[in-house]
């Protein structure tokens, strides 16, 4: 097909005018060169294009696809998305505006305060008076402005810096807080009201976690450090608190503080939240009275502390009273009462005196009742043979989960103590001594209640038999905001140490064991 052929079937195909890139290629096409080689005589001739630049040329372009209609709210999306990352960017370098402030000013309150800090012999009061003056100074002479409310942030944390415990001094001040959970220098949880929740605070970083520590652990010479990476120790005020670091913590130091409650609750506040019925206090009360043996069993943070608190206020003001514990928490309001504590090994690994040894002890100081915080290990063996020797009244907590798993663990930690006694042998210790188990544990909507008030009654062939005289009844149900309706009632079953709580003289209505009076 000729050139002339192929221009027409391109026009029949688009009639109308020849497209414009058809058109301009045509006239390219229509040019004759010079052909160079044929000299200046040489013939003229067409320059034919091959038929796949002709059919190239010829083609129509391909269409453009239409450009997908965009969704209306893109517009709107991207300038939210802007305006969030503006106010993030803000937020970002105002915080870190204010803690370049609050370093400043804090290096400097350091220069003028100096060793000051540190004084034994100051007053905590005048300590904090001469903190807040000078950061009153420091702050004056800065040459950043601060707003009054800012100014007051520095003054706080600052404050608990140097005076408290850091970021999370504000938590240990609130009463609704019960428990403080570091897990890192970026991760603060609380325990508030029986619930877990995560704080807004935390700590600059790593170092300033371990400045912390050290500050809580040396009030009462203890260390922590690589070479002792876990410590147990308590704040000025009782408060539990436990620091596990590096290389033990992988993700950083871990720091638990469980609170110590400035006002202990009382029979009272277990009746008003319903852990104790009328007839469950009076119950207690009275085997306390009675000289009863007793074991307070649950699980971690139930409450166990909280009711040996309790049950330890029974006690008449007459009686000699021996505390043990790990650390000091009991708050016993008797005149005579005898506190001891456990101590740790020192940097040499030497030095060390368990709850064992002070139990060991007590009962050379005249007893009329021993109270151990926690029996975990071998003194176990220890507190039985206080229990049928002549202590009778003596109180110890206990970690399990259920009075029948209480006796278990009990057996097991007197066969820690190593004295290869047959478990037969055991068990009936433990039947003669113990003589009731109260057992709390906390619930799903976060309350601690006592769940079971169980007799210890004796052997029959190689098990101890165990009768409840109360018990939890769940059959409630809860409530709209999922709080167990459930409460501890008797079980219709009357004790068999009655008769031995008489010898001491101590009666009870046996109207409290009626299922429908409890």
């Amino acid at each position: 097909m000729s050139l002339a052929d192929r221009i027409a079937a391109a026009r029949r195909q688009a009639p109308g005018e020849v497209p414009e890139h058809v058109g301009a290629r045509v006239a390219e096409v229509q040019t004759v060169p010079v052909d160079a080689s044929a000299g200046s005589g040489g013939k003229r001739r067409a320059a034919v294009p091959s038929d796949a630049e002709l059919t190239a040329v010829t083609a129509p372009p391909a269409p453009e696809p239409p450009a997908p209609a965009a969704p209306t709210t893109t517009t709107t999306t991207t300038a939210a998305d802007a305006a969030a990352s503006r106010r993030l960017l803000s937020q970002g370098q105002q915080a870190d505006r204010f803690e370049a402030i609050k370093s400043s000013v804090h290096a400097e309150l350091l220069k003028h305060l100096g060793p000051q800090l540190y004084e034994s012999d100051l007053d905590a009061k005048e300590l904090d008076q001469a903190v807040r003056g000078v950061l009153q100074d420091v702050l004056a002479s800065q040459d950043r402005p601060l707003s009054n409310s800012e100014r007051q942030r520095v003054t706080q944390e600052i404050s608990d810096d140097i005076l408290g415990n850091g970021p999370i001094e504000p938590y240990l001040r609130d009463p609704d807080v019960s428990e403080v959970m570091v897990n890192g220098h970026a991760d603060i949880w609380l325990e508030r009201r029986g619930k877990l929740v995560q704080a807004e605070a935390q700590f600059s970083d790593e170092a300033h976690l371990r400045r912390t520590i050290d500050k809580i652990v040396s009030r009462i010479g203890r260390r922590v450090d690589e070479s002792s990476p876990m410590v147990d120790a308590r704040l000025p005020d009782g408060s539990r608190v436990n620091a596990i670091v590096p290389p033990l913590a992988i993700d950083g130091s871990a720091l638990t503080i469980r609170k110590f409650s400035a006002d202990p609750l009382t029979a009272d506040d277990l009746q008003r939240f319903g852990s104790l019925t009328p007839g469950s206090r009076q119950f207690l009360e009275a085997c306390v009275r009675g000289r009863l043996n007793v074991i307070v069993s649950g699980g971690t943070g139930a409450g166990k502390t909280t009711t040996l608190n309790v049950l330890s206020s029974f006690i008449p003001d007459d009686e000699r009273i021996v505390t043990i514990e790990d650390a000091a928490e009991l708050q016993l309001k008797q005149a005579h009462v005898v506190r001891l504590e456990s101590r740790p090994p020192n940097i040499e690994g030497k030095g060390a005196v368990h709850i064992r040894d002070l139990v060991k002890n007590s009962l050379r100081m005249r007893p009329d009742r021993i109270i151990v915080g926690e029996v975990r290990d071998a003194s176990a063996l220890d507190m039985l043979q206080a229990m049928n020797t002549g202590h009778d009244g003596s109180i110890c907590t206990l970690h399990s989960n259920g009075p029948r798993d209480t006796l278990a663990r009990m057996e097991t930690m007197v066969l820690m103590a190593g004295m290869d006694l047959p478990v037969r042998a055991i068990r009936e210790q433990v039947a003669s001594a113990v003589d009731l188990i109260v057992h709390q544990a906390r619930l799903k909507d976060g309350s601690r209640r006592i769940t079971h008030i169980t007799e210890v009654e004796r052997m029959e062939g190689d098990v101890i038999t165990l009768q409840d005289i109360f018990a939890f009844d769940t059959s409630a149900g809860f409530d709209a905001d999922g709080r167990s309706l459930g409460r501890i009632k008797p079980t219709g079953l009357r004790p068999k140490f009655l008769e031995k709580m008489a010898d001491s003289n101590v009666t009870v209505d046996p109207m409290i064991f009626v299922p429908d009076r409890g």
